[in-house]
């Protein structure tokens, strides 16, 4: 009994959570090819999401300089943006992710289909050419044969971009959405702000009116950035949105000090600088984007945004 009572304790252990996950935890660290297309993938978005808390750092220390009342505002308006920002960013980029994964993998069949239609409309074609051109002919002939060869391969180059009908929905949505903060916030700065605690009589409400009125500005650089972040992610790819996190933040970083105390902009120097470095990042991803997909869609039918507004709406 008491062998029998002793195993029994020792499988209830086992069946703890903790010794359930430590368990397989060396399948977790695995080195594979999977493992490492995880790490690919997952290593560069952590390291974008923590570029962006350390240029933040960086900014407060700058407007840290100029005072204290400067400080908490920008502080405030940096809180109410993000909230209002945070309401149109989850579903946009999460359904973006899903959609575009989603219709890379379905289309990764089509480029062989094309392939292969190719090549029986290139064989038929040369052997009509065959029955066309003589053998004997020579010259001009050749050269026409040889022209027809290259249409061929002038076709098949045209078709290397991919089109992703959600890429192009989810970033005229989110530049709509962009549009629609912005004139939120800079028409209905004061009583946001009002509702956020800072008074009508306080010195705080100047400053930080002034900045989220400025960086209300780039609310459609953010909401197209993280649009087409989302798109990358789909295919993958979290090195791109990472390169250009990079270069936006220091491209912030460089600004704020610029701005803020060599052209004597206080607060509204460093919502200059935070705009500019946004509207950067978004011209860094749209470039990167367009060597990739085809984003004009060949009619407005293509769209879906009935898909989006359907997974917003559950």
């Amino acid at each position: 009994m008491g062998e029998e009572d002793e195993s029994y304790r020792y499988g209830n252990k086992m069946n703890t959570p903790i010794f359930i996950f430590s368990k397989d935890l060396r399948f977790v660290f695995k080195l594979d090819k999977l493992g490492l297309e995880i790490a690919s993938i997952a290593l560069p978005a952590a390291l974008a999401l923590t570029a962006d808390p350390i240029a933040s750092l960086v900014d407060t220390a700058f407007i840290g300089q100029i005072g204290p009342v400067e400080l908490a505002a920008v502080g405030v308006s940096i809180a109410l943006f993000n909230q209002v920002s945070r309401i149109a960013i989850f579903p946009l980029v999460s359904v973006t992710t899903s959609f575009v994964a989603e219709e890379d993998t379905i289309g990764t069949a089509r480029p062989e289909e094309n392939e292969s239609t190719y090549l029986v409309t290139d064989s038929s074609m040369n052997v009509e050419t065959k029955q066309l051109i003589p053998e004997t002919d020579t010259g001009q002939n050749a050269y026409n044969s040889k022209s027809v060869g290259v249409s061929f391969d002038i076709v098949t180059t045209i078709h290397k971009k991919r089109y992703i009908p959600s890429a192009s929905s989810a970033m005229i949505i989110g530049s709509i959405l962009g549009l629609i903060q912005a004139i939120f916030l800079i028409s209905a700065a004061k009583p946001l702000l009002n509702f956020m605690g800072v008074g009508s009589d306080s010195p705080m409400l100047k400053p930080a009116r002034q900045y989220l009125m400025l960086r209300s500005l780039g609310a459609p650089a953010v909401l197209l950035s993280l649009a087409m972040q989302g798109v990358f992610r789909g295919f993958k790819d979290t090195k791109t949105p990472l390169y250009a996190t990079v270069a936006a933040d220091a491209t912030n970083i460089i600004l704020d000090p610029i701005f803020i105390f060599v052209f004597h902009l206080g607060v509204n120097g460093a919502a200059i600088a935070h705009v500019i470095s946004q509207y950067l990042m978004t011209a860094i991803l749209l470039w990167r984007l367009m060597t990739q997909v085809d984003l004009l869609p060949p009619s407005v039918k293509h769209l879906q945004f009935g898909r989006f507004l359907q997974m917003v709406r559950i």
